[in-house]
């Protein structure tokens, strides 16, 4: 995953779907023009959920999905070796 513009990331996790429409919602009000959702493995769901509730549920005609890239990362694991994750940023552009 790309490391520009640290201020404007969302990283999906295991918390609840709302929260990150929370984060997401507070981050516009701040004035953010731009919001970056990364998730990676089995976030990569609900990464997608955020951003389609803030599209279509929230705020309607004030976001849209400006470009989503796909990747892999390869992990070191004690227990595992080293395995390989998917990983999805989905930028989200405010009106």
């Amino acid at each position: 995953m790309s490391n520009d513009k640290k201020d404007n990331s969302i990283f999906i996790g295991q918390k609840d779907t709302m929260s990150y429409v929370l984060a997401c919602i507070t981050a516009v009000q701040a004035g953010a023009k731009e919001l970056i959702l990364k998730a990676r493995g089995r976030a990569i769901s609900r990464a997608v959920d955020v951003a389609e509730i803030c599209k279509n549920r929230f705020m309607k005609d004030q976001v849209q999905i400006d470009k989503i890239d796909i990747g892999t990362e390869q992990i070191q694991s004690k227990d595992r070796g080293t395995f390989s994750v998917s990983t999805m940023e989905i930028t989200l552009k405010f009106k």
